[in-house]
């Protein structure tokens, strides 16, 4: 009911707020030039209005998110309307007081001044962000040579050109998802706009998804537009991404992120990169090029395409049933059974020439979770000490062909015993006690009679 009441509540506090056909505005200015009227003044007493309207109106959602939840979170990639909404949440004293929680993706490609001018935003607002970043590079903020090394030894310095999907999945969505739960999020509040495209043009100020037990989402720029983010920026000094300078609408990652427009026409615009920017308030070039519906990510995901060959639009941290994978995981506090994050990992495994039991599961498989809470993860626990080996978990439902491959897997949990050249044998037995799985461990795979 607290959503449904915010967003009645919003829709009219902003009624009338959408953006009026060019041939209308086209028509009223048209009739005012007739009358004598100052156009200019119309306009700027228009925006000004519009504005404050929109502010009223993103202020009061956040207020809800801040006085009604526990742990509100706020995922922040420094596009302009995030910049708009950390500045909102400052005017509400949210960030000094730790009220809301700012969480920073860093996917080791982003363009080379997001992470300085991160620095200089939390200088601004007295906060420290919370970085997250791919598996086992969460805290590397200071991009050295030595990190992108590792990196590069851990997933690979191409993954991005070589599977995409991965790519998202090692880079953003585990670490945004990663991050959440880590931060104990019940309502995320994000910069998802109606006017960034297809994909988003009917969502509303708040929702709710199933993930987390009903985390909340908090739209508060649902119904705003990029020009309103940008007029707002101006009118109240809120300090943007240096990109926007260079002729960036959008920050991205480095590798597949362009000016708009740029000389090779990758963004859907050719022309001289730069020749459209924002520069202290002020544009330079052709506005409606980044302004005009679904632009402003233009310049976003160039040359990238899905498996099925369909063009990327979106990062896969807000796509449909994105945030499914973020119920608590399993054995999360266990400190038997250990981690392995990507195929790689088990690849390291296989050729360690150690032996081992590897679990392959789903968290959101109910044979997985068993019915009685964590009695199914307490056993594989239990596992760990009776076997005298060491007990793995990998997740299978995001690497499914790998593990039909490599990992005999067809359903879930699918437990396999590693033996020193690496084969993985499968436990076939029905038969999951400690015991059962423990001999068979111990007897290099093989099942008692």
């Amino acid at each position: 009911m607290l959503v449904v009441s915010l967003i009645s509540t919003a829709y009219n506090v902003g009624a009338g707020l959408r953006a009026a056909p060019h041939a209308s505005s086209s028509r009223a200015a048209s009739t005012a030039v007739s009358m004598g009227m100052d156009i200019s003044e119309l306009i700027d007493d228009a925006k000004k209005s519009r504005l404050e309207h929109l502010e009223a109106q993103a202020i009061q959602s956040l207020k809800v998110a801040v006085d009604q939840f526990e742990k509100p979170v706020f995922p922040n990639a420094m596009i302009v309307g995030d910049c708009v909404i950390t500045h909102l949440l400052h005017k509400i004293d949210a960030l000094k007081t730790g009220k809301v929680k700012i969480m920073v993706v860093d996917t080791f490609h982003l363009l080379d001044d997001t992470m300085p001018f991160l620095g200089k935003v939390e200088d601004k607002y007295g906060f420290e962000a919370e970085v997250f970043g791919p598996a086992g590079l969460e805290s590397k903020r200071n991009l050295s040579p030595e990190n992108f090394a590792e990196y590069d030894k851990k997933y690979g310095a191409n993954l991005w050109k070589e599977d995409i999907e991965q790519y998202d999945k090692v880079c953003k969505v585990e670490p945004f998802q990663r991050g959440l739960k880590t931060l104990g999020a019940d309502i995320m509040i994000n910069g998802r706009r109606r006017d960034h495209g297809a994909e988003r043009a009917y969502i509303d100020i708040a929702e709710t998804v199933p993930v987390n037990g009903g985390l909340a989402k908090l739209n508060p720029l649902a119904y705003w537009t990029l020009e309103d983010c940008f007029d707002y920026a101006a009118a109240n000094g809120v300090p943007l991404h240096p990109s926007v300078e260079r002729g960036y609408p959008s920050q991205g990652d480095a590798k597949d992120t362009v000016p708009v427009p740029d000389p090779d026409g990758l963004s859907g615009v050719q022309g001289e990169a730069g020749s459209v920017k924002w520069v202290d308030g002020v544009w330079t070039g052709d506005k409606a090029i980044w302004l005009d519906y679904g632009c402003e990510r233009r310049g976003r995901f160039v040359n990238l395409l899905n498996k099925d060959g369909s063009k990327k639009t979106e990062c896969g941290i807000h796509v449909a049933g994105a945030e499914k994978t973020f119920d608590r995981d399993l054995w999360d506090t266990s400190k038997a059974v250990q981690t392995l994050a990507a195929p790689s990992d088990v690849e390291s495994l296989t050729a360690s020439g150690k032996e081992a039991v590897v679990v392959v599961y789903a968290p959101w498989c109910q044979f997985c979770q068993a019915t009685r809470g964590r009695a199914m993860e307490e056993e594989y626990d239990k596992l760990a000490d009776a076997s005298g080996l060491p007990v793995y978990k990998f997740r299978g439902d995001e690497e499914r062909e790998f593990v039909k491959a490599n990992l005999n897997t067809q359903s879930f949990p699918t437990i396999n015993y590693i033996d020193a050249s690496g084969k993985a044998i499968k436990y076939e037995s029905e038969d999951r006690s400690v015991g059962a799985m423990a001999e068979f461990a111990k007897s290099g795979g093989k099942v008692a009679a």
